[in-house]
């Protein structure tokens, strides 16, 4: 059996100050203390026959309540997670103000183990961060794509 997939966006802006990425702070009661490596790229998952281009999109707007932007699409390829879910992303240059955005919900229990379901957001808050800030905030496996978006842009300049 394949592993579980997942496919998102990154968004990305050129400021004053250099180049920022929009990043999505997960959401729900594991992870609302936590600030270094409690971050992520806009995704969520899919299973083939889907495929990742259109479950990145569609899992944009699912996350985040609003249309993924439009622009051309830089391609940042596949990276294993430590769980072994492989992240599939594409970069897009688009400036979304974080006002703007109204996450998804999902339930859990909570506390583990009372019998009670909760309503959680998936995200709780998304902002925009330089590459040091971005790089602290990300879950470990998802910094690559910093790295490769900034080799990109560098490239193709």
């Amino acid at each position: 059996m394949a592993g579980k997939r997942s496919a998102g966006l990154l968004l990305y802006r050129g400021t004053a100050n250099g180049v920022e990425v929009l990043l999505a702070h997960m959401g729900g009661p594991l992870w609302e203390r936590r600030d270094a490596g409690a971050w992520s790229v806009p995704k969520g998952e899919y299973v083939p026959p889907e495929e990742a281009w259109d479950a990145a999109r569609r899992e944009f707007e699912e996350e985040l309540g609003v249309p993924p932007p439009e622009g051309r699409y830089l391609p940042l390829g596949e990276a294993r997670q430590s769980g072994g879910k492989v992240v599939t992303v594409w970069a897009v240059e688009s400036d979304l103000d974080p006002e703007r955005v109204v996450p998804g919900t999902f339930e859990m229990e909570w506390p583990r183990g009372s019998g009670v379901l909760g309503t959680f957001p998936e995200i709780d808050r998304v902002a925009w961060c330089g590459p040091h800030a971005a790089r602290a905030r990300l879950v470990t496996g998802q910094r690559v794509f910093l790295e490769r978006l900034a080799e990109r842009l560098a490239t193709e300049g």
